[in-house]
C-alpha cells in the first residue's frame, strides 16, 4: 500500500510540475481514478493513470466544446 500511495503521489507531483501552457482539465482527476482502478486490476497503476488522464482530457474537451457551441449559437455536433 505504501508503494501504491508513493506512486500516486509521484504521479500527481509530476503532473503538477510540468511546464507549458497546456490545460490539464480532467487529466488529474482521471489519472487518480485510473491509477486506483489500474492498481486494483492487476497492479497496473501507471497504465491506468495514463488512460484515465487521456479519457479525462477527452471528456473535458468535449464538455468545453459543447459549452462553446451553446454560447456561439452553433448547432451541437452529433457523431
Amino acid at each position: 500500500m505504501k508503494t501504491f500511495l508513493s506512486v500516486i503521489t509521484a504521479s500527481a507531483l509530476a503532473l503538477t510540475l510540468q511546464t507549458g501552457t497546456a490545460s490539464a482539465k480532467g487529466c488529474i482527476k482521471g489519472a487518480i481514478v485510473g491509477g486506483v482502478a489500474g492498481h486494483y486490476a492487476g497492479h497496473h497503476g501507471f497504465v491506468g493513470a495514463a488512460a484515465g488522464c487521456a479519457i479525462g482530457r477527452h471528456e473535458a474537451n468535449k464538455k468545453a466544446r459543447e459549452k462553446r457551441d451553446q454560447t456561439n449559437g452553433a448547432a451541437p455536433r452529433t457523431r
